[in-house]
């Protein structure tokens, strides 16, 4: 099983090329818990995620023959960006297969490091067996996105860093895709704290560590579905489970509501962008997943800054909603002048803003005479948007609020 030499070693390995992420106490989010939250910032590595580490550390290890016939590896994204600069870097050629529906951001990214992608199946999953097969076929050694010991090591790293700039740290929360990182990590902090605690996070939708350990054997899930697509594996690696049966306390799941909730207030109070897969250890000390205790102080990893811009407008949007400060409302009107007019003054005399009003006078939902109107609002907090409610349904303005 994977030792604290083995993660000391892949540092001594990677160490002038990865980067020392930030650790940053977050008075916003420690003043919201009642926890003392000091953010990973591992969002500002090299690519973008942590995966680097894990992918050079596994490079450097092969001989020169290994080298020359090249590596291949599959990944929704950031393992692959890991990979491919990896590889560049030493000079070895690489391909990565991804999901054919991997975020381009990623897809063009891992192509800029200077590795080939292939663009083959619907999930991780499907990904990973067709670059199995063209390994085999090609010689090529398969690099693993978390089911290697020597990627698991690399992860570790970040664990090293933690406890050198948080020696104090009672609990570190890590997100679980295959479990490569949390293997890594719970290694290095738990073979150097005595006390230190080890949390593990997934999306609700690609849950499948804690029925494993609950089990006591690796449980598959049929499917996933999160915007978490970073961790959307469907089961985890044999390797990593082996370490997290000894070292990791704790998993906890998240939904994506509050994954979303959790990116957009990073976004918000520390001007950090944060992808889902990233933001899911911060959304479980939110959502207390877990218990934790008044002034303990927590570690959560965020792993990874790869967000595709389209998906970031969605993510945020569903962030507001969730903090009352994007409303969406539907209503009918009579279809007569100054109608409309009325409804906005209402809603402007309350101080909030119109961001799009959708008028339709041929809704079914509507009487010959009517016209229904959705209006996107923007709101103060959920205070001020449950009371504009109130005032319009007050002044006699039937109103639905739509999700």
């Amino acid at each position: 099983m994977l030792t604290l030499e083995d993660v000391l070693a892949a540092d001594d390995r990677i160490r002038d090329v990865v980067r020392w992420t930030p650790l940053e106490r977050s008075h916003s989010f420690s003043e919201e818990t009642g926890a003392d939250v000091a953010l990973k910032l591992e969002n500002f590595q090299r690519t973008g995620a942590f995966k680097i580490r894990g992918a050079l550390n596994r490079i450097e290890t092969l001989d020169d023959e290994r080298k020359r016939a090249g590596v291949i590896t599959a990944s929704a994204g950031n393992h692959a960006q890991g990979v491919a600069l990896a590889a560049t870097r030493a000079g070895v050629d690489s391909t990565i297969v991804m999901p054919e529906f991997a975020p381009i951001s990623k897809v063009k990214a891992t192509r800029r490091y200077g590795g080939t992608v292939i663009l083959h199946g619907e999930d991780y999953d499907a990904a990973q067996a067709h670059a199995r097969e063209l390994a085999k076929a090609e010689d090529r050694t398969y690099v693993h996105a978390f089911d290697d010991e020597e990627v698991m090591a690399g992860q570790g790293t970040i664990g090293l860093e933690i406890v050198e700039d948080c020696p104090e740290v009672d609990t570190v929360v890590v997100p679980i895709g295959g479990g490569g990182l949390i293997a890594g990590i719970a290694t290095a902090v738990t073979e150097q704290l005595e006390d230190v605690r080890v949390i593990g996070v997934q999306a609700e939708g690609a849950s499948s560590a804690r029925e494993s350990l609950e089990r006591g054997e690796i449980y598959e899930r049929d499917q996933v579905d999160t915007i978490a697509d970073g961790i959307a594996t469907r089961r985890i690696g044999d390797k990593p489970f082996a370490v997290m049966k000894e070292r990791v306390d704790e998993v906890a799941t998240v939904t994506d509501r509050e994954i979303a909730l959790a990116l957009t207030l990073l976004l918000e109070r520390t001007k950090a962008l944060v992808e889902g897969a990233g933001a899911v250890s911060l959304a479980a000390v939110l959502a207390e997943a877990f218990d934790y205790e008044d002034g303990e102080t927590i570690v959560p990893a965020l792993c990874g800054g790869n967000i595709n811009l389209n998906q970031l407008t969605t993510v945020v949007m569903r962030g507001l909603v969730q903090l009352g400060r994007y409303l969406k409302i539907r209503t009918v009107l009579k279809d007569r002048p100054g109608a409309l007019q009325s409804l906005v003054d209402v809603i402007a005399d309350s101080g909030a803003n119109i961001y799009a009003i959708h008028h339709d006078r041929t809704s079914r939902k509507a009487a010959v005479n009517a016209a229904e109107v959705e209006l996107e609002i923007e709101t103060h907090d959920t205070e001020h948007a449950e009371e504009l409610i109130a005032k319009l349904r007050g002044k006699g303005y039937a109103v639905d609020v739509l999700d």
